[in-house]
């Protein structure tokens, strides 16, 4: 991946391990997207999960997520000692390399959009992507929690979404995307059960309280294990240090004849962040990061590596290949619909190339904004249809499978009748679905033309042709299944989508 952004969601489900898993499961379903943690709290009664990808996947790997975790989990039923406003409560997209942060906030800017448009999940921006200075803080639009700003935003111009309509998802709530510097998740447990001592340690401590700069803390109570915790969010560790959060809560409270039980990192933690700890307690004089084997190990590592160039003699005939000789196999799958989903995630994908190097042209700044939304919105379409490679050629098996039912008796008919047009329904749908994103990629690359270099002009023209066989290859698809399809209502929205796209 030439650039790696960290993606951070909280689910508000920390005790079905299957709904997590489900969850985890979606969030991985694409290209180009790595698990690189899962911590579940039953007190807490939520799922932090870390996932890392590149610029182009990361949003639409967060999209899935939101999905999967609108149908498993349903915040009417839901408690636990974490405050929430939503099934997926907060989305953070964090730089890690060759991004920035203003990368990331386009990303979560088009994430909010799209969540509402495809889940009817209202969404909030928070922290550096957030559109009001009082949204900055994520407290402050999870004040009152699902039950509360399910009542509130009805009445409350103040509390309506960025992105919806004056009313939370029945069962999913809301949901808050952003993009920050790295945070740590950071607990420190008391031997105590006293929460209101969690609560008054934690007040002392945060930012809002006049304590130290880029801490959020609040006191929270873990009853199965009977503590009190002092649940932190380290905003920017390199302005307070974890050692400093950990001296002050051990001095508060001691003060109070409370000992600390021990400390828990939630997520994950730079090195740095445990680098600068431990030189804290071991009070190491002119301490420098390469010091460190590893750091100094990676460094020289880094320098001594030659980048592997996938264009170099013979890479991309290699990449192409496999699929290639595949579809000429003696096999009716991948087929028809697969090639045209490949065709118009090659249409995304020279769509956009062309964005990036108009990027880096300064001479086009004018247009910077609309082709970074445009490069993330072609992004999320090239995940989609890739995906519909896949999927395409699975429905044809469900097809095929329907048909080698037995058809002996009348009952045996019956069955096997409604088992061929439920599953020739679904082989129409993803095509119909190819042929749709297909378009909305054309309509994309269109209006790139004036916007971006003339050098690649070629480029785009291809792309079009692309997009533009894509989505009649794919109603060439979606009409070969029809035939073995007698429900007429169905037929009719199957029209309707054919025409509106013509």
């Amino acid at each position: 991946m030439h650039s790696i952004v960290e993606c951070v969601p909280n689910f508000s489900e920390g005790r079905d391990a299957g709904k997590v898993e489900a969850i985890v499961a979606a969030l991985l379903a694409g290209l180009d997207v790595y698990l690189l943690d899962k911590e579940m709290d039953a007190d807490h009664n939520r799922s932090v999960i870390t996932i890392v990808g590149a610029r182009e996947s990361i949003g639409e790997a967060a999209l899935r997520g939101i999905g999967k975790a609108a149908e498993l989990i349903d915040l009417n039923h839901h408690q636990g000692a974490h405050p929430r406003i939503g099934a997926t409560d907060v989305v953070p997209f964090v730089p890690v390399a060759g991004v920035t942060l203003e990368d990331c906030i386009r990303i979560a800017e088009w994430v909010a959009e799209e969540a509402w448009k495809r889940f009817q999940i209202p969404t909030y921006l928070y922290e550096a992507a957030a559109r009001r200075p009082e949204r900055r803080n994520l407290e402050n639009i999870r004040r009152g929690q699902f039950e509360g700003v399910r009542e509130e935003v009805k009445t409350n111009p103040e509390r309506r979404p960025d992105f919806g309509e004056a009313a939370l998802h029945h069962t999913a709530g809301a949901t808050v995307v952003g993009a920050r510097k790295f945070l740590i998740a950071y607990n420190i447990n008391l031997n105590t059960a006293d929460v209101a001592l969690a609560k008054a340690i934690a007040k002392k401590i945060r930012a809002s309280g006049g304590g130290f700069p880029c801490v959020k803390a609040m006191g929270v109570e873990l009853k199965a294990r009977n503590l009190a915790q002092v649940s932190m969010n380290l905003t920017d560790f390199e302005t307070t240090p974890i050692g400093t959060v950990f001296d002050a809560v051990s001095r508060e409270a001691a003060a109070q004849g409370v000992e600390i039980v021990c400390s828990e990192i939630v997520g994950l933690i730079p090195r740095r962040a445990l680098d600068d700890a431990a030189v804290h307690y071991l009070k190491v004089e002119e301490f420098r990061p390469d010091l460190i084997l590893e750091n100094r190990l990676a460094k020289v590592i880094e320098e001594k590596m030659v980048p592997s160039d996938a264009s170099s003699a013979g890479g991309l005939r290699g990449l192409a290949e496999g699929f290639v000789d595949a579809v000429a196999a003696k096999t009716p799958t991948p087929g028809g619909g697969s090639v045209s989903a490949l065709a118009g995630a090659l249409a995304a994908a020279l769509g956009e190339m062309v964005c990036r190097l108009t990027l880096a042209r300064k001479s086009f700044e004018a247009h910077h904004k609309a082709l970074e939304e445009s490069l993330a919105r072609l992004a999320g379409l090239r995940e989609r249809l890739l995906a519909n490679i896949d999927r395409d050629a699975e429905s044809y098996d469900a097809v095929a499978v329907a048909f080698r039912l037995p058809k002996t008796t009348e009952d045996e008919q019956a069955a096997r009748a409604q088992a061929v047009e439920t599953a020739s329904k679904g082989a129409a749908e993803v095509p119909m679905e190819t042929a749709e994103l297909a378009a909305q990629v054309a309509r994309v690359i269109e209006s790139l033309r004036p916007i971006t270099i003339p050098q690649a002009s070629s480029d785009l023209a291809v792309a079009l042709d692309l997009a533009s066989s894509a989505r009649r290859g794919a109603v060439h698809n979606v009409r070969s299944n029809l035939p073995s399809i007698h429900d007429h209502k169905w037929l009719a929205q199957v029209s309707e989508r054919l025409n509106a796209m013509d």
